[in-house]
C-alpha cells in the first residue's frame, strides 16, 4: 500500500470523544488501515550513540555525524536520508555546544518542519500538526512546572533559529507532542529507542478492547538504488473484520489492568474518562483478581494480594540494584504464598511469573522458565484480546525458552502460535514475523538474541509495563504522555495519543 494512503479512513465527528476516524470500506483481519511516515521523530538521549537517527534500528558500529558530533547512523545511505531533519538540528547543535533533552529536540523539528511545510506535510495528511490537541490548562503543578523549564531550555536552544515564537506557542507545541508523542521501538520491538509525531494516527481514538493496533515499520534503506528504499512509518492494522463506518481505535493503555485503573490512568494522563464497554461493564476484571479454584476464603485472597504488591515493590527495588538472586528468591516466596489462593489469571499472579521467567531465561535457566513461561501464556490467553499484540509477542518469548530448555515440539508449536498473531499485527515484512518464518521453515533458531541480548529490563514484558508509556521522568513503567520509557520496554501497541480534538 501507498505510504500515507488514506482512502480506507475518513475523519469523522466521534462526539463526545471529538474528531475520530472511521472505515470508509470494510476491512479485513490484518488489513493494513493506512501507514504514515513521522512529521518528526528523535531518539531517546540515553540511546544516541547506540540507535540510527535515520531508521531507528538498534545497531554496533554507528557512524556520528562529523558536524555536530551527536547523532549516529547505520551508513551513509542512512544519513543522506536523514539530512533534511537533521540539518538544522546540526547547526544548533554545534552552536550550543551540547544537544538538548529529547521533547526539546522534538519540539525544535516539530517546528522546523511546520517552517518549511506549514504543518502539513502531505496532501493525505487530514490536520495540520498545531491543530492537535494539547492539555497544557489541565496539567498537574508538577508537571507545568516541567514544560515551563523546558520551554525556558528551548529557547535557549532556538535561538539560534530565524524565526522567534512566544511562550504560549512554544508550550501549545509542547502540550502537543505530550498528548500525541507515539514510542518509537527497534527493529525487534522489543526496546522503546525513541518517540515521533504522526498526525493522522493522533486522530484515532481509544478503545480499551481496540479494533486496530499500530506498529512500527522501519522502512528498507539497504538497497543499492535509492528509488527501491521505503521510509520509516507507523501502520495502522485491523485486529479483525471491520465493517464500512465503524470507528477506528486502538488503546492507549495495557488492557492487562483492573478497568478502574485503567480509567484512572487515562484520566491522569490523557484527560478524559474512559466509558468503553469493558471499563463501564467491568469486563474481566473478575478474572485479573480470581482466587484459585480451590476456593479460598475471601479473607485469605485479600491477605495474599497484599503480600503480593508489598513483594513486587521489593522486587523491583532489587532489579534496580541489579540483584537478580534477591529477585528471583522474592519471586519464588511470592509464588509460593498464591499457591492454591490466587488463579493464573490474577494479574499479581501473572507478573510475578513473567518477572520470574523472564530472569530465568537471562540466567539461562531454561526449563525452569519455561515451566513459568507456561503458565504465564495460559493466563494471557484468557484475558487478552486473540490477535493482540502483546499475547503473540508473549507466546513467542515462551516458544523461544521452550526451544532452549530442548522442548522443541513444544517450541516450535508456541512459534507457529505467535506467528500468527504477529502476521496480524505485525505483517509478513517486519523483522519478528521474518525471524519467525526463518524459524519455522528451517528450524534454524535466529531468536536466540531475544534471551542473549543485554538484560536492560526483565519486566519488559511484564503486567502494566508493557505496551504503556510515561507522561515524565517521575514514570518510569514506560507509560508516557510525551517522552517514552528508557528502559527497554515493550512497545508494539499506540501508547499515547490525542483525546477530545
Amino acid at each position: 500500500m501507498t505510504v500515507g494512503n488514506m482512502e480506507r479512513a475518513e475523519l469523522f465527528d466521534a462526539g463526545s470523544k471529538g474528531r475520530g476516524l472511521r472505515a470508509t470500506k470494510e476491512l479485513n483481519t490484518g488489513e493494513v488501515i493506512f501507514s504514515e511516515p513521522s512529521f518528526a521523530a528523535v531518539v531517546f538521549d540515553s540511546l544516541a550513540t547506540q540507535v540510527c537517527h535515520s531508521c531507528f534500528r538498534h545497531q554496533a558500529n554507528l557512524h556520528r555525524c562529523a558536524q555536530c558530533k551527536f547523532a549516529h547512523y547505520c551508513d551513509r545511505t542512512c544519513q543522506t536520508a536523514c539530512w533534511n531533519e537533521h540539518k538544522q538540528e546540526c547547526g544548533a547543535i554545534k552552536k550550543l555546544g551540547s544537544a538538548p533533552s529529547e521533547n526539546i529536540r522534538l519540539a525544535a523539528r516539530v517546528l522546523w518542519r511546520m517552517h518549511k511545510d506549514t504543518g502539513i506535510a502531505s496532501d493525505s495528511q487530514l490536520i495540520s500538526v498545531d491543530q492537535l490537541q494539547e492539555h497544557v490548562a489541565d496539567l498537574a503543578a508538577e508537571d507545568f512546572k516541567q514544560l515551563r523549564a523546558d520551554v525556558h531550555k528551548f529557547l535557549q536552544y532556538w535561538s539560534y533559529g530565524t524565526r522567534q515564537h512566544s511562550v504560549d506557542y512554544i508550550s501549545h507545541i509542547f502540550g502537543i507532542i505530550k498528548c500525541n508523542g507515539f514510542t518509537l521501538s527497534d527493529q525487534r520491538g522489543l526496546q522503546a529507542v525513541g518517540v515521533g509525531l504522526f498526525p493522522n494516527l493522533c486522530l484515532v481514538n481509544h478503545d480499551c478492547w481496540p479494533n486496530c493496533t499500530v506498529i512500527l515499520n522501519h522502512g528498507n534503506q539497504s538497497a543499492v538504488s535509492s528509488a527501491l528504499h521505503s521510509q520509516r512509518r507507523i501502520e495502522l492494522r485491523a485486529l479483525g473484520k471491520i465493517p464500512e463506518g465503524e470507528e477506528l481505535t486502538v488503546s492507549y493503555v495495557d488492557f492487562l489492568n483492573l478497568s478502574a485503573d485503567r480509567q484512572k490512568k487515562l484520566k491522569e494522563r490523557f484527560h478524559f474518562d474512559c466509558t468503553c464497554e469493558h471499563c463501564s461493564k467491568h469486563i474481566e476484571d473478575d478474572l485479573m483478581t480470581a482466587g484459585a479454584d480451590s476456593k479460598p476464603s475471601a479473607d485469605k485472597v485479600k491477605e495474599v494480594t497484599v503480600f503480593s504488591k508489598e513483594s513486587l515493590e521489593k522486587i523491583e527495588k532489587s532489579r534496580v540494584e541489579g540483584d537478580y538472586n534477591e529477585v528471583l528468591k522474592l519471586c519464588y516466596e511470592c509464588l509460593q504464598k498464591q499457591e492454591n489462593v490466587l488463579a493464573d489469571t490474577n494479574l499479581h499472579k501473572l507478573r510475578v511469573l513473567s518477572i520470574a521467567s523472564e530472569v530465568l531465561s537471562y540466567q539461562r535457566s531454561f526449563a525452569k522458565a519455561a515451566d513459568y513461561a507456561h503458565r504465564m501464556v495460559e493466563g494471557y490467553r484468557k484475558l487478552y484480546h486473540p490477535n493482540n499484540a502483546q499475547l503473540g509477542m508473549a507466546i513467542m518469548r515462551a516458544g523461544v525458552t521452550h526451544w532452549h530448555a530442548g522442548q522443541i515440539e513444544e517450541g516450535h508449536s508456541l512459534i507457529c502460535q505467535a506467528y500468527r498473531i504477529l502476521m496480524v499485527t505485525h505483517g509478513s515484512n517486519h523483522a519478528i514475523t521474518k525471524d519467525l518464518e526463518v524459524t519455522m521453515h528451517s528450524h534454524v533458531w535466529s531468536l536466540s538474541a531475544i534471551i542473549n541480548c543485554k538484560f536492560i529490563d526483565f519486566t519488559v514484558f511484564a503486567l502494566g509495563d508493557a505496551h504503556t508509556d510515561r507522561a515524565g521522568a517521575e514514570d518510569v513503567q514506560a507509560e508516557q504522555g510525551c517522552v517514552p520509557n528508557h528502559e527497554g520496554r515493550c512497545t508494539e501497541a499506540l501508547n499515547t495519543r490525542n483525546l477530545h480534538r
